[in-house]
Formats: structure tokens, C-alpha cells, sequence
């Protein structure tokens, strides 16, 4: 499934890569084929990306015949026998996938507002990245989507848009799979079971890494090498992104020592990881430490910024600056004026591998 960005020389490398297997690709464009579908979303002005609307458009692109199917996000690499997940019965639920909670690293409660806000809880929040989807009972399901697009353009500030739709339709009524069905990586390499085999490896958020000491970062470089995508050309792509992330760094150096003039440090930590956060940055006892624990300690965090806005700047020291940031800038603070990821300080000595998903991208 694609939309207009697929481009044809993109289209024969994925028909080749199909053939040299025994297999075939089948080409769905969205845009062309749903155009119908992405007006009605237009008009509700819901917040949405080509992509993020795949997944519903699947009930209106295959034939009445394909009663079921297994969704797949592109940042999933599957080292297991497909089958196993083909094969678990799901009777007549709509369908399963795999809660969000069983990637230990994950809180719905704190990362997620629709489980915050209590439309959906928290322990039954599943991510979409990985579906088994029934559409036979999907179809009988419009007026349920409906409701759910409605609320969710009532929300427009719950991001998570499809995955969101889904879980406020359904998160009470889905088989819960396994978390070897969709593991993601970000968590498993945070609690150090880093390892890809029997079983789904999802690098959400852009954690895929270059370094090869990590078993699902060297199962996705043998792939990559064997695709056509990689050329000549990769090697020019990769001295130009290291560049870039050179002098990216000497920047935000001569940022950050702007930013501090004059201004107090102040720390969002998980308990867990106060020590660690106290050698590394020398912390006094004087300093300001608010404890990442709950979606309590968020409301905390902003509630001690507005208070102490222009006097101090706020490290978060947190696995998921992107969400944590978000809340921030919603409530009006400025990413490298008020607050500041903390782990952006940290290096291999710290634990904190170097970030090469920049260079993964231009790959």
C-alpha cells in the first residue's frame, strides 16, 4: 500500500526483490484508489497523513473474499515464521495485536493522552504497527469507525492518530498477542534483551542504529545489502550525513552555552536513574530535581517551569524525550530555551549509544 510518493524505479526494485524470491507484489495506491475515502477525512479536518490512513482503507481496497490479513508497518523486521501469527485463532474479534504495555519501557498512562485522559486504559492500549485484522467483522464495523473518527477529530491533540481511532474502538474487544508479535526495539534495548530471534523486531520512532554490536540492527544491514537500494551511491550519502552531523554537534555546543547564561539547571529524572544522572552532570543538592515517575510528574514538570520560566532550564533525562516534549511545547515552552534532552549529553561511555538514524535515513 502507497500513496503518490512511490516512484516507478522504486516500484521495479520492490517487483525485482519479489521475483528473485518466487514471489509477487501486488501495487495499491491510496491516493488514486481512495480518493473518495481521503475527502470524507478532509472534510472533518482530521489530522492526518496519507499513511496513517492505510489501515482503513484496506476494508475498501481488497475484495470481499480476503476475509483476513496481517498488517506490517515498514520499520518492522520479521525474523520469525510468519505462520505462527497466521495461525492464532482469533474467532471473531475485530482483532489482535500486541498491547503497548508489554514492552516494559512503554507507560500508556504517562506517553499516551487517550489512556491519560481515561477514553482507554492504559493496560489494554495496543500498538498498530502489528495487526492481525478480521475484516469480515471490520466491515460490519463502519458505524464504530465512524464514532471513533469523530472523537478523534474532537482531539486533535492525541497524535497518534490511526493507532488512537483504533484503540477507542476496539481496545476493549481484541485478541492480546504476545510481545514477541511486535517488539520494539527502542524498549528491549533500554532493558537489554537486545537480541532479534523468534520473533518481530519494530523500530518505532527512529530508533534503528548502524551499530552492529546489536543483533536486529546487523539482521536489517544483511537485508539492506542484498536489496538494490544499496549502490555506489550510499558511501557519498554517508560522508555527507556525518558532515552534517559534525558540525550539527559544534552548534548546538555554542547553543547550549548561550542558552545557560544566567540561568539555573533543573532535572526531570526517573528515580531509577538518579544516581547515574548526579555523576554525570555533577548535580548539588541545591538544584532542582523533579521525579519521571507517573503521568502525575509530568503535570509536576510543567507546573514548576511555569513558575520558574526564564530563571531555569530544565534537563529531561527520560527514554522518550519526543513525547515528553511534545507535552512541553504544548503548554507553550521552547525545546533549547526552556528545556533540554538530557541524554543528547551522553555518550557510548554513558551507555547512550551514538544516534545514526540520520544516517539511516539518507540511506
Amino acid at each position: 500500500m502507497h500513496d503518490n510518493t512511490l516512484t516507478q524505479d522504486n516500484r521495479d526494485k520492490f517487483v525485482y526483490i519479489a521475483g528473485r524470491y518466487g514471489q509477487a507484489v501486488r501495487f495499491y495506491n491510496v491516493e488514486q484508489l481512495c480518493a473518495n475515502e481521503i475527502s470524507y477525512f478532509k472534510e472533518m479536518n482530521l489530522a492526518y497523513t496519507v499513511g496513517s490512513i492505510f489501515r482503513f482503507m484496506i476494508l475498501n481496497l481488497f475484495p470481499k473474499e480476503i476475509e483476513k490479513i496481517i498488517y506490517l508497518d515498514s520499520d518492522v523486521i520479521i525474523n520469525l515464521d510468519i505462520k505462527t501469527l497466521w495461525e492464532i485463532d482469533i474467532g471473531d474479534k475485530p482483532l489482535a495485536a500486541v498491547p503497548e504495555i508489554a514492552n516494559e519501557s512503554i507507560d500508556p498512562q504517562l506517553f499516551f493522552p487517550i489512556c491519560r485522559e481515561g477514553f482507554v486504559k492504559g493496560e489494554n492500549y495496543f500498538n498498530s504497527g502489528v495487526m492481525v485484522m478480521n475484516l469480515e467483522r471490520l466491515r460490519r464495523e463502519e458505524e464504530t469507525l465512524k464514532k471513533g473518527f469523530t472523537f478523534q477529530s474532537q482531539h486533535p491533540r492525541y497524535i497518534h492518530f490511526d493507532q488512537d481511532v483504533l484503540n477507542y474502538c476496539f481496545s476493549n474487544d481484541y485478541v492480546k498477542l504476545p510481545r514477541k508479535f511486535n517488539r520494539l526495539v527502542g524498549s528491549k534495548r533500554i532493558n537489554g534483551s537486545l537480541h532479534a530471534e523468534d520473533r518481530i523486531c519494530h523500530y518505532a520512532g527512529g530508533t534503528l542504529q548502524l551499530n552492529m554490536d546489536e543483533a536486529p540492527n546487523r539482521l536489517w544491514v544483511k537485508c539492506f545489502a542484498k536489496t538494490p537500494w544499496f549502490n555506489s551511491d550510499i558511501i557519498g550519502r554517508l560522508y555527507e550525513g556525518i558532515r552534517q552531523i559534525f558540525i550539527e554537534r559544534q552548534n548546538f555546543a555554542t547553543q547550549v552555552s548561550a542558552v545557560m547564561s544566567g540561568k539555573e539547571r533543573a532535572f526531570f529524572i526517573p528515580p531509577e536513574n538518579l544516581d547515574t544522572a548526579k555523576k554525570i552532570f555533577a548535580i548539588s543538592d541545591s538544584e532542582e530535581i523533579i521525579a519521571a515517575v507517573t503521568q502525575e510528574s509530568l503535570q509536576n514538570l510543567i507546573d514548576s517551569m511555569k513558575k520558574s520560566r526564564g530563571k531555569k532550564i530544565f534537563f529531561i533525562f527520560v527514554g522518550d524525550f519526543q513525547a515528553v516534549g511534545f507535552e512541553l511545547t504544548k503548554a507553550g515552552f521552547v525545546e533549547g530555551k526552556d528545556f533540554l534532552n538530557a541524554l543528547a549529553f551522553l555518550s557510548d561511555a554513558h551507555g547512550i549509544h551514538f544516534d545514526s538514524y540520520p544516517l539511516v535515513k539518507i540511506m
